[in-house]
């Protein structure tokens, strides 16, 4: 009886990790996907983007080109999740997406330390930095094979 409680055991544990694998590879297709989206709407509409951001003023006339910069970083950190993705580097995207979550956690703090909206710094980017690195972390405890 022992041998399959433990035969359960093992195979439920590679249930468990296999699906939160594909819940680790969903969300940062997702996620990627949804960066590459808001970073296209910094390039093409930035003030009405910048308005959602946190900040109670952005920069206006020649200077609002850091809103670009904003969309260029956003939609080039999507594309880079998934290039990993195509190439099959699953554990790969897994350390990036961790790494990538350091981005809505830097907004954060810069939004809270500049006296922006601690609502929209904690909601939004707070909120995307844990879903972001929650997805990276189910990706990295996948099995060594």
């Amino acid at each position: 009886m022992s041998v399959f409680s433990n035969t359960e055991s093992v195979v439920s544990v590679r249930n468990s990790r296999r699906l939160g694998e594909r819940v680790g590879m969903a969300g940062a297709v997702l996620g990627a996907a949804f960066i590459i989206v808001v970073g296209g709407g910094y390039l093409l509409v930035p003030q009405q983007m910048a308005q959602g951001f946190g900040f109670t003023d952005w920069p206006h006339s020649e200077a609002n080109g850091f809103l670009n910069v904003k969309g260029v970083r956003d939609v080039v950190s999507g594309l880079i999740l998934l290039a990993l993705l195509a190439a099959g580097q699953r554990r790969a995207v897994g350390v990036a997406t961790l790494t990538v979550a350091l981005i809505p956690t830097g907004d954060m703090l810069t939004i809270l330390l500049r006296h922006g909206s601690t609502a929209t710094a904690l909601g939004v980017h707070g909120f995307t930095a844990a879903l972001v690195a929650a997805s990276g972390a189910l990706l990295l405890r996948r099995e060594n094979r």
